[in-house]
């Protein structure tokens, strides 16, 4: 890590640091947070406090190479979306057999957490939204990547992406898919995320839960 490079207390200050790079969306009726679970779910979570702006998951599932998991062929997400690398699987040999088995697999724990993290709710609308698609940090990016992908199916207005840090590889990449990408720290080098928090620890799927239900909470109360 540079010495210019900004190190976090946690997910909870790293999302208070990117809200203030996000005021211009602030107490907008058009605009949704989105956290990707679970590390960029308390990111998300202050953000959407600061912004006093409406807060989701958005729950993708990257279908990786059999194999070679960290090489995308596609993705599903929330709302149905399947978005698949047709020409790309066929040219590293990937079996119309294989891929529904990974397919199968991935369809299994993306319902799982929609039923935990969302108890019957649906999802937000984000058609012509403002979304902020928010992750813990980024490091090849493959998994921003295909959020975006199967978020674009969904036609949102605008798509702005808002992580603490990334290498300039993987900005580069996201910023021909999304139409802004708001990024505290770009290190040079980055061989784990981790090394850019003091505490990083695993979240699990209650403490996602936790944090989801209390902002409904706190949304419900604020009407």
């Amino acid at each position: 890590m540079d010495a210019g490079d900004v190190r976090f207390a946690n997910r909870r200050e790293a999302g208070r640091l990117l809200a203030d790079r996000l005021v211009q969306y602030a107490k907008r009726e058009d605009v949704i947070v989105l956290g990707l679970p679970r590390g960029g779910v308390p990111v998300a979570y202050e953000i959407a406090s600061a912004l006093q702006a409406r807060l989701d998951v958005f729950i993708c599932r990257k279908l990786g190479l059999p194999g070679q998991e960290e090489m995308a062929i596609g993705a599903i997400a929330s709302g149905g979306i399947r978005v698949l690398h047709e020409e790309l699987a066929t040219a590293l040999g990937v079996s119309a057999q294989d891929l529904e088995v990974t397919v199968a697999k991935e369809e299994k724990e993306l319902e799982r957490r929609e039923r935990l993290y969302r108890g019957g709710i649906a999802p937000l609308v984000l058609r012509d939204r403002i979304v902020i698609l928010v992750d813990d940090g980024i490091a090849t990016g493959s998994t921003m990547e295909a959020a975006l992908l199967a978020l674009r199916q969904l036609r949102p207005a605008k798509i702005v992406v808002a992580v603490p840090v990334a290498p300039p590889s993987s900005l580069a990449s996201l910023r021909s898919l999304a139409d802004e990408v708001v990024c505290i720290t770009v290190p040079e080098s980055l061989y784990a995320i981790s090394q850019f928090y003091e505490d990083f620890n695993q979240l699990t799927d209650e403490e996602v839960l936790a944090l989801l239900t209390r902002y409904r909470a706190q949304m419900l109360r604020a009407q």
